[in-house]
């Protein structure tokens, strides 16, 4: 099968760092490839893949720092749909930019939705494009719009390979990931000082959240039960993640999916999470992890976290979440939709 992966440019494919989507769309990318499809990846210039690279910037927009993102993913845009004759299916990660143009192409096509879905000013849009082709990446994140068009869920997966689980058990509590009001690093601070335990924080700051880690954050960095580390590359998450007794994800906010999560399970690590969004999809209570809705709870997981068996969390990785199965359902989508008598992009809206 011939397939376009529309990338962000924000971030290389795969990010040198930090980058969710991205990430996502590489472990997609690779496996595609290796079970033999002829994938063609629309990227920035310093994307890496066995795939055939069309380079839309030449580097990725966070690292060069340019100030204007919008026109430079227009411009991809423009490039797919001069391409489009290529491919069998164009697959998007780039959320709405592209949905007007494709509704007059017709052309075969789908979109995975990757960030949050609640926000009220995107509602009057979705309610427009909501005949197109969506995927989504937990069952929480349809719930904000629940009229679209939602053709599929496919959770992430990474590639089996990617992290060796360890089965000693961890010694410390990690943070893992960005620095904001959503993510709670207040409340894996604060827990780690009610348990006498020492935090390692691996995380980045935004410029959007810059203001929130200095008033709120860098104070609480003087505590003695907590180390900031900053970020690290997918090769330092290895031992982050397996040296780690469990992994915080005491979120706030309607979390799409959480990679990290599974990270965390392929090294063998639980997961300590707050019941928000994905989070009950992602960790079976005992198995992977512990589910918490209170301070109090969250301090009980810590206590039982080494009960967890990390075989069971390496296991339970491999059943549900490696890129293989991710790829699979995918062409399987694939193959839907090009199957329709009536094809999706051809309806009316």
């Amino acid at each position: 099968m011939r397939i376009a992966q529309v990338a962000p440019l924000f971030e290389a494919v795969p990010p040198k760092l930090y980058g969710g989507t991205e990430r996502v769309v590489s472990w997609l990318t690779e496996e595609l490839v290796r079970q033999g499809h002829e994938v063609t990846l629309f990227a920035s210039g310093d994307s890496e893949t066995s795939a055939r690279l069309v380079p839309c910037v030449p580097q990725a927009l966070r690292l060069s720092g340019a100030r204007d993102t919008l026109a430079p993913h227009t411009l991809m845009v423009e490039r797919v749909l001069q391409m489009a004759h290529e491919f069998d299916v164009i697959h998007f990660h780039i959320d709405y930019l592209h949905l007007p143009l494709m509704r007059r192409a017709q052309i075969p096509y789908l979109t995975t939705l990757h960030g949050r879905l609640d926000l009220p000013e995107i509602y009057p849009f979705y309610k427009e494009f909501r005949e197109a082709p969506f995927v989504s990446i937990s069952y929480a994140q349809r719930k904000p719009l629940p009229f679209l068009n939602w053709v599929g869920n496919v959770y992430h997966g990474l590639p089996r390979d990617l992290y060796r689980p360890s089965y000693e058990p961890g010694k410390y509590l990690a943070f893992l990931g960005r620095i904001s009001p959503e993510k709670r690093p207040d409340r894996a601070i604060e827990l780690a000082e009610r348990v006498g335990i020492k935090l390692l924080m691996a995380a980045k700051v935004d410029r959007a959240d810059e203001e929130y880690f200095e008033e709120v954050i860098r104070p609480r960095l003087k505590s003695p039960w907590v180390e900031f580390i900053g970020e690290i590359s997918d090769r330092e998450k290895q031992e982050f993640l397996s040296g780690a007794l469990a992994l915080l994800m005491l979120i706030d906010w309607p979390e799409p999916f959480g990679i990290v999560m599974i990270e965390a399970s392929a090294c063998g690590t639980p997961v300590i999470a707050w019941r928000c969004g994905s989070v009950p999809e992602i960790i079976e209570p005992g198995r992977n992890g512990f589910i918490v809705e209170s301070m109090e709870e969250a301090e009980k997981a810590v206590e039982a976290a080494a009960s967890i068996s990390r075989r069971e969390c390496r296991l339970l990785f491999e059943e549900r979440f490696t890129a293989e199965r991710m790829a699979r359902e995918y062409v399987q989508l694939y193959q839907t939709l090009l199957a329709e008598e009536v094809p999706l992009w051809r309806r009316a809206a």
